[in-house]
């Protein structure tokens, strides 16, 4: 009974078998830290995907939307100098008024439309991109469940 004991301790102990035990450890930390690193690339590759794509969507729904403004504020110029030049025409202060007044509410009618023209766009946009990253949110979270 003695000897079977000497002999386990002899063999834990003896220097080759410390070293394969250490060799094996650090075989099995590099392994895992080796998968650790992949798993936080592939992830950190995931969220800079999501970024970009909602970027975009963002970028996207901008630039629409200064579009838009631009050409409404190109419109609303048009109309001003139009309403200037029919103003060098006026031969009464009642037609002056008239003018105005005409002028005035076609100018109302026209910026109510303009701004819910541009309110719709800023609605629309903003709604495309939180859709836009709840779907990668999403598909996100169901490739690091898998």
């Amino acid at each position: 009974m003695n000897t079977s004991t000497r002999t386990v301790t002899k063999s834990a102990s003896s220097p080759g078998n410390g070293a394969q035990i250490l060799r094996e450890a650090a075989e099995t930390s590099s392994a895992q830290t080796k998968q650790a690193f992949e798993k936080m690339t592939a992830a950190t590759a995931e969220a800079t995907n999501l970024m970009k794509d909602s970027y975009a969507t963002a970028v996207r729904c901008s630039q629409d939307y200064n579009a838009k403004f631009i050409e409404f504020a190109k419109t609303n110029t048009e109309a001003a100098f139009a309403f200037a030049q029919q103003l060098t025409t006026v031969k009464s202060p009642t037609e002056f008024f008239e003018l105005s007044t005409n002028h005035s509410r076609k100018q109302f009618e026209t910026l109510t439309e303009q701004a819910r023209e541009l309110a719709t766009l800023a609605q629309k946009a903003l709604s495309e991109t939180a859709e836009r990253v709840q779907a990668d949110m999403t598909k996100a979270s169901s490739s690091q469940r898998a």
